[in-house]
């Protein structure tokens, strides 16, 4: 029986094999012994666009970037010396949105040192990398804010008056309890969590306070209930407010003791210690906002030297913008019983500027109601980068974020850039980055559309021409 002869890649005439070879890549180079680009393939149309049809005729070594040459000067020296396997290689081409990297094999086709180099587009690769690496950066930054929050607000437990303890919702466990809250219940911190809240009290107070936790728990609020202590006998009055942590509830517990007990901190504590030696700016006022204690960080950024000159003087003369800051902080921490991350600014008093970030608490009941503030500082990495025009808000979002922080007419421009370059970009994709279209299809004039293009950055102009 007559079989037809199997046909091999050596049976395919060149057009097939060019075919064959732009199919299987995404761009593929015909190379003379010389190193010289004698043709050029596309598998992408993306590649197609970026104008290598020019790279004919020049040697390969000048198409790519400096620090590529001496990787295709191995590729082309391993493949015209006959070595196999010729191993993949990562080169970077100039272009004018920026390098493109691009993996090349080589293969030799031809007794005079020519040879096939066979690439793949990795910019789609490139960019996942980018993301990843962005992704990355940004659960570091998430993760240190955190930290960074979780450290003021654990200090402003630690700092205040008010004996302050953390329930279980679930099962009415002691969570935690700050220092003013272990002494008025002559417990040390360490007895206290895991210990049933209701055994603080004595029996009949115990059922008032079951009552109270019930109904905060099924309408998330209730009255305050006056409780008698299990220990000394002491009468104090209970508030209660249900929060969610992740998936768990919990209640702040408040007591206020109705007699004169001693719960403050010794000002020679170790937590004053600490308070005033803090990096971040620390700062206690009454509930009329008038300033009874500041740390030396807040002083350094206000600007004076000495507590005696900010004692007694209300903190909106040096925070917020124009009083609209102050009094949203305020009506925050009046409705909530504190704010996290407000950003707001501080004023020096010798025109020094701060973009800084507050965290804050009421402590309204007690012998002395009071605030307290942590101010810390940020984005000075960011201030002391050069800006540029290019760095626009790119949603409704980011714009809204900024109300408050810059003039509505500053505001209303920057909306106005924001979109006047969207739609500028959006034009030059539409028409493969070809100006003299784009400033039809949006209306302009060559000359209008070349200086916007140079005013938001988007790319380099020629007013000769495209």
């Amino acid at each position: 029986m007559f079989r037809a002869p199997k046909k091999t890649l050596g049976d395919l005439n060149a057009e097939s094999a060019a075919k064959l070879i732009a199919a299987a890549a995404d761009i593929a180079l015909i190379i003379d012994g010389r190193g010289i680009i004698r043709d050029i393939a596309f598998g992408s149309q993306d590649l197609s666009g970026e104008g290598f049809q020019k790279w004919v005729g020049e040697p390969w070594v000048d198409t790519v970037t400096i620090e590529s040459r001496d990787k295709i000067e191995e590729l082309l020296e391993t493949a015209q010396g006959g070595k196999t396997p010729v191993e993949w290689r990562q080169v970077n081409h100039p272009s004018r949105r920026g390098d493109i990297p691009i993996r090349y094999s080589v293969v030799q086709i031809g007794p005079n040192g020519r040879v096939v180099a066979v690439g793949r587009d990795l910019r789609t690769i490139a960019a996942l990398q980018q993301r990843l690496v962005d992704a990355q950066q940004t659960m570091e930054k998430e993760y240190s804010r955190l930290r960074h929050a979780e450290t003021r607000y654990r200090l402003l437990f630690q700092l205040a008056s008010e004996p302050v303890i953390i329930v279980d919702a679930a099962n009415l466990r002691l969570v935690d309890a700050n220092p003013a809250a272990s002494q008025l219940l002559n417990r040390t911190s360490r007895r206290i969590p895991g210990k049933s809240f209701l055994d603080i009290f004595d029996g009949e107070s115990a059922k008032a306070i079951q009552n109270q936790l019930a109904s905060i728990r099924a309408t998330g609020r209730a009255d305050e209930v006056k409780a008698r202590l299990s220990e000394g006998k002491r009468e104090c009055l209970v508030s209660a407010s249900l929060f969610r942590q992740e998936t768990s509830s919990h209640i702040l517990v408040r007591l206020a003791p109705c007699g004169s007990v001693d719960v403050v901190p010794k000002s020679n504590s170790k937590v004053f210690n600490v308070v005033e030696s803090l990096p971040d700016g620390f700062v206690v006022t009454d509930l009329d906002r008038r300033i009874l204690l500041a740390n030396p960080a807040f002083l350094d950024l206000v600007q004076l030297a000495n507590e005696e000159q900010v004692r007694g003087e209300l903190i909106d003369r040096w925070l917020g913008r124009a009083g609209v800051d102050i009094n949203a902080l305020i009506a925050n921490i009046r409705d909530h019983g504190s704010v996290r991350h407000f950003a707001t600014v501080v004023r020096g008093e010798y025109g020094a500027y701060e973009n800084v970030e507050i965290s804050a608490v009421s402590v309204p009941t007690g012998e002395n109601p009071c605030f307290g503030f942590t101010i810390r500082i940020v984005g000075r990495a960011e201030a002391s980068r050069p800006q540029s025009k290019s760095d626009f808000p790119r949603s409704v979002e980011q714009l809204t974020q900024l109300v408050g922080q810059v003039p509505l007419k500053e505001l209303v421009r920057e909306t106005t850039d924001v979109i006047e370059k969207l739609c500028i970009e959006a034009a030059l994709k539409l028409t493969g980055d070809n100006r003299a279209s784009a400033a039809e299809m949006l209306g302009l004039s060559r000359q209008s559309l070349y200086s916007k293009l140079r005013r938001f950055g988007i790319s380099d102009v020629d007013d000769d021409g495209d």
